[in-house]
C-alpha cells in the first residue's frame, strides 16, 4: 500500500499498486464542476479480504473548518437498510428465519387487516404495501419503537401485498427491525453492534452512542435535485416520504442520530461499511469473522421482482433488502449487489470478484439512485482489476 496523494486535492489513505485510478477518481471528484462536487468524503475497497482502497479528503462541515479524518462519521440514509438487510440475513444463517415463512410466524400482532399471508421475502422487497404511515406521524414517533411497529402491524396493505413494489423509503427498517428484535430478543442496532459491526470491527453504528458525537459530519443539503413534488406523486410514493416529511436537515439532531431508524439513520465510516460487505465479497467471512455461508449470501440475494418500483420509476432488481445491479449504478457487474443512500452514499458488494465498496460523503447529491460521484468511483475500482 502507498499514501495516496494528488496534485490539486490533498488525499489522505493509502492505494495497493494497480488501484492509483481510484485514487485519481476521488480526487476529480473534489474539482467537479457541477452540483456534486465534494465538501467531504471517504472510500474504502477491499479485494479477496484484503485493504486496496482507504481514502478520505476534505472537511465535514460547511463553513469548512474540520477537516475530514479517518474515523469521521457520516449519516448514510437508506444505505442502513443494505446493513440492516445483513443483520436479517444473518438470523436466516443461523436458521432462525426463513424468508419463505409469514412474517406473522415471529410477529403475530402483524397478522391483523389482512396482513397474515405477507412473507418476510415480500416485506424487505418492498412488496408488502406498507411504504408510508396511514395514521399521521411526525418524526417523534420515529424515536419510540414500539409506537411505530405497532402502528405498522394495524395498517392495512396498501395494495394487494405481491402484486406491485413501491419502496418502503422508512417503513422498511422498522418492519425489518421487529423481526430481528422479536427473533434475537435485541433491537436492530444492538443486534448490528454485537453480531456484525463488533466482532468485524466495522465503524457502523444504528442507534448513535453520545460518545461518537464529536466525530459526526454535518450533512449539506443538494445544491439541486429532483426533489419531492406531492402534486406528482403516487399515493404509494407519498406516503414514503411525507408522513413525516423527510428533510436533508433531520441528521443534525442528537434525537435523530440516538434513535434507532434502521431504514435510514446508520452512522459509518466508508471503511466501516466496507469491510461489512467485504466479507459478503468474500464468501461471508472477513479476517476470521464469519458473518453467514455462502448459501446465506446466495438467499439473500435471490431477486424478488423485477417490476417497476412506483417510488423509483425504474426496475430495481429486488432481492431480500438490497438490490441487484440490473442499472449498473455499482459498476459494470451484474452480479454485484448492495444499497445506495440519500444523496450518494452507497455499499456493494461482488462475490464473483471479490470486491467490496463503501462510499459516504457529507455533500448530499440531488437523487435518490445512480449519484455520478458513486457511480464513477465503482467504475474506477473495477477497471483496475
Amino acid at each position: 500500500m502507498t499514501l495516496a496523494t494528488h496534485d490539486e486535492i490533498r488525499i489522505h489513505g493509502t492505494v495497493a499498486p494497480g488501484f492509483e485510478a481510484v485514487r485519481d477518481r476521488f480526487a476529480a471528484n473534489f474539482t467537479r464542476d457541477d452540483d456534486s462536487r465534494e465538501v467531504g468524503a471517504a472510500v474504502a475497497v477491499y479485494r479477496h479480504g484484503a485493504l486496496v482502497v482507504d481514502l478520505w479528503a476534505g472537511v465535514r462541515d460547511e463553513a469548512r473548518r474540520e477537516p475530514w479524518t479517518a474515523d469521521t462519521l457520516v449519516n448514510v440514509w437508506s444505505t442502513t437498510k443494505g446493513v440492516t438487510a445483513i443483520a436479517l440475513a444473518r438470523l436466516v444463517d443461523q436458521g432462525k428465519v426463513d424468508y419463505a415463512a409469514p412474517v406473522a410466524a415471529y410477529w403475530p400482532e402483524f397478522a391483523q387487516a389482512g396482513k397474515a399471508d405477507i412473507t418476510v421475502a415480500q416485506l424487505v422487497s418492498h412488496q408488502a404495501g406498507l411504504p408510508g404511515f396511514v395514521d399521521p406521524t411526525p418524526l417523534s414517533d420515529f424515536y419510540h419503537w414500539e409506537i411505530v411497529a405497532s402502528r405498522l402491524a394495524a395498517q392495512a396493505p396498501m395494495w394487494e401485498p405481491g402484486t406491485k413494489n413501491s419502496y418502503h423509503a422508512m417503513t422498511y427498517g422498522f418492519l425489518a427491525g421487529e423481526i430481528i428484535r422479536r427473533v434475537s430478543g435485541r433491537s436492530v442496532g444492538r443486534f448490528v453492534a454485537e453480531e456484525i459491526a463488533g466482532p468485524l470491527g466495522a465503524d457502523v453504528h444504528i442507534g448513535l452512542a453520545e460518545r461518537d458525537e464529536p466525530r459526526v459530519a454535518a450533512m449539506i443539503p443538494p445544491k439541486a435535485g429532483e426533489g419531492f413534488d406531492p402534486a406528482t406523486m403516487p399515493p404509494e410514493a407519498l406516503a414514503a416520504v411525507a408522513n413525516p416529511a423527510m428533510e436533508p436537515a433531520i441528521p443534525h439532531d442528537r434525537a435523530w442520530r440516538a434513535a434507532e431508524v434502521p431504514a435510514g439513520n446508520g452512522h459509518a465510516t466508508a471503511l466501516g461499511l466496507a469491510r461489512i460487505f467485504g466479507a459478503l465479497a468474500n464468501g461471508g467471512e472477513l479476517d476470521g469473522v464469519r458473518l453467514m455461508s455462502p448459501a446465506t449470501i446466495a438467499k439473500l440475494t435471490t431477486v424478488q421482482t423485477r417490476r417497476e418500483d412506483v417510488m423509483l420509476g425504474f426496475k430495481p432488481f429486488w432481492a431480500h433488502g438490497v438490490a441487484l445491479n440490473d442499472s449498473g449504478v455499482f459498476g459494470p457487474r451484474p452480479g454485484t449487489f448492495g444499497h445506495s443512500g440519500w444523496g450518494g452514499s452507497f455499499a456493494c458488494a461482488d462475490p464473483g470478484t471479490g470486491v467490496a465498496i463503501g462510499y459516504v460523503m457529507n455533500q448530499m447529491g440531488g437523487g435518490l439512485v445512480g449519484d455520478p460521484r458513486a457511480v464513477g468511483l465503482c467504475h474506477a475500482v473495477f477497471a483496475s482489476l
